[in-house]
């Protein structure tokens, strides 16, 4: 039975009406709560919309201005942070790690190359020391346990999802080459000049906007059968320990207010569609967005360009990659373009630039999906979908 469809609001260029009909039948059919969805083309927002209750007990309508955790849709941010330091000639992504990040050469990992951490090639998706518990709020442990952490195989022969540990990994990187934190640099470089909202770390005055992820749900037999959930099982795997760094702290969950001041660039930037379609828009135009440039045309072409193929240790599935975004991999059905490049979330966010079509494209949302990383989630998939078939 089809759910009712709250109210729809923002704006839809008419050519992109079919993305308004995909966005009511996330909520129609698929379990949707509170989402928003926004299109960019050629440099000019054409989709702006959002609908539904940024709180479990639908008391708290989703607003123009709510913002939502988007997970691993995070990286592509943070990764554009580091092309953006590289294009100012600040950030070698060939030099090694330990030039700007001296305590990182330890273990084996002197010569380990900036680029290898953005292409999840380092070897270093795991810390096989113990960790207290809640560590992960605390940017020294986690960092200062990564550059003692020896590589589980060796830098550039595989490639496996660096889940949590990317974020401190490159996020150390930025701090190191611009003196600010990675979330300071997004917030002042990315998001301010753009004009939108994307934060990586903040404080109580804007919980008031932030809407609260609610449980997973659409867990299938297929998924649960996948060769992912099976390593998941395994509490000894490597897929298993990437995703479960350390135990959870006393201030846990995705809406405490500890996860939300904290910066974990792998997993709790917050932000909504428009932030990520005018973020991934202004790639897709070759770095400017409304007159703001975030970096040059061949940088932001570079990040597209494919860096890595194959079978992912600890996704278990083949995948391809650039330096710090996601690919699509041909004959599983992706809806995107075969050039663009993008990163998805946890739970069912998504953000990518086609630079063939123009196309920036944003979604964002709070009722997770269990079983996303297996393909399973028909949301954000839809909703490229429909974005492309208005291209037509």
């Amino acid at each position: 039975m089809s759910a009712a469809v709250p109210a729809i609001e923002g704006q839809c260029d008419a050519r992109f009406g079919r993305v308004r009909e995909a966005f009511a039948r996330n909520f129609a059919e698929s379990g949707e709560a509170g989402a928003s969805v926004a299109v960019a083309l050629d440099g000019e927002l054409v989709v702006d919309l959002w609908a539904g209750h940024a709180d479990r007990a639908r008391a708290r309508p989703w607003e123009r201005d709510t913002i939502v955790c988007v997970y691993s849709t995070t990286k592509g941010i943070v990764a554009l942070a580091a092309h953006m330091l590289a294009d100012r000639g600040l950030l070698d992504l060939d030099a090694p790690v330990a030039d700007v990040w001296p305590e990182f050469a330890q273990a084996g990992k002197e010569r380990l190359p900036v680029r290898l951490l953005l292409t999840h090639e380092a070897g270093l998706p795991v810390i096989d020391a113990e960790l207290p518990a809640g560590a992960e709020l605390d940017w020294a442990t986690m960092t200062e346990a990564l550059a003692r952490q020896a590589p589980v195989w060796p830098p550039g022969e595989r490639q496996g999802y660096h889940t949590a540990t990317f974020g401190w990994l490159v996020g150390e990187v930025v701090r190191r080459a611009s003196g600010r934190t990675v979330g300071a640099f997004i917030r002042e470089e990315i998001a301010g000049p753009l004009g939108v909202d994307a934060l990586l770390g903040f404080g109580p005055e804007e919980d008031g906007r932030v809407a609260d992820l609610l449980r997973a749900r659409g867990a299938t037999a297929a998924s649960a059968s996948s060769a992912l959930a099976k390593a998941m099982a395994d509490p000894r795997s490597l897929t298993a320990r990437s995703f479960n760094l350390a135990p959870s702290g006393p201030d846990k969950g995705p809406n405490s207010r500890a996860f939300r001041a904290s910066e974990q660039p792998s997993a709790n930037g917050h932000a909504n569609a428009r932030a990520l379609a005018a973020i991934y828009g202004a790639l897709a135009a070759g770095g400017v967005w409304r007159g703001h440039r975030l970096l040059a045309a061949d940088a932001a072409r570079r990040m597209g360009e494919e860096r890595a193929r194959g079978e992912d240790a600890i996704l278990r599935r083949p995948v391809r990659r650039s330096s710090g975004f996601m690919l699509p991999v041909p004959g599983t059905g992706d809806a995107r373009g075969p050039n663009a490049f993008g990163h998805a979330g946890m739970g069912g966010s998504l953000g990518f630039a086609d630079p063939d079509a123009g196309l920036g494209f944003g979604y964002a949302m709070n009722q997770l999906w269990a079983s996303t990383l297996d393909g399973d989630d028909p949301r954000a998939d839809r909703l490229a979908r429909a974005a492309y078939a208005s291209l037509r």
